[in-house]
């Protein structure tokens, strides 16, 4: 005969409760970096979506808003008038006109280095602000020359320097 061993099964009686662990400060802290970083980028994106935008005023719109839009930052579109530039190389300062389809033409002034292929500049995003003499002070300016090798215009970009 054989003889068999019987041993007991003990269950633990705290095996049903549940143990709460504490929270690893590192994981705080790498899930609050991780936040903060998503949140910068959606700033950040928000910020380039607002700030490059496509939007721009044609001159006769710019006219017909020119009391309240003084002194406020705007961005107009027109053709480079041929003829209009005036390129002071002492004080690094170039003026020139825009028009749009309607006729209507608004004097630019941007302070900073010419661009090369001025002359060829089929039209021009300016980016600043009315004056109260009706000239338009640029802060950054956008011209789109026609390319030799493609159908699409090349497009300059340059920035005041005042």
């Amino acid at each position: 005969m054989t003889q068999e061993l019987h041993t007991a099964t003990v269950i633990p009686t705290d095996l049903g409760e549940r143990k709460t662990r504490k929270l690893n400060p590192r994981f705080i802290a790498g899930g609050l970096l991780l936040i903060l970083f998503v949140g910068f980028l959606g700033f950040q994106m928000f910020q380039a979506t607002t700030s490059t935008g496509a939007y721009y005023l044609t001159v006769n719109e710019l006219h017909d808003q020119t009391p309240e839009i003084i002194g406020q930052r705007v961005r107009v579109n027109g053709q480079v008038v041929d003829g209009s530039e005036d390129w002071n190389a002492q004080e690094v300062t170039l003026k020139f006109t825009i028009a749009d389809e309607e006729g209507g033409q608004l004097p630019i002034v941007f302070y900073g280095p010419r661009p090369d292929n001025f002359q060829r500049a089929a039209s021009a995003i300016v980016e600043g602000k009315l004056l109260d003499n009706g000239t338009f002070q640029a802060d950054s300016l956008l011209l789109k020359c026609p390319s030799r090798y493609e159908e699409e215009p090349e497009e300059i970009y340059a920035e005041s320097t005042k």
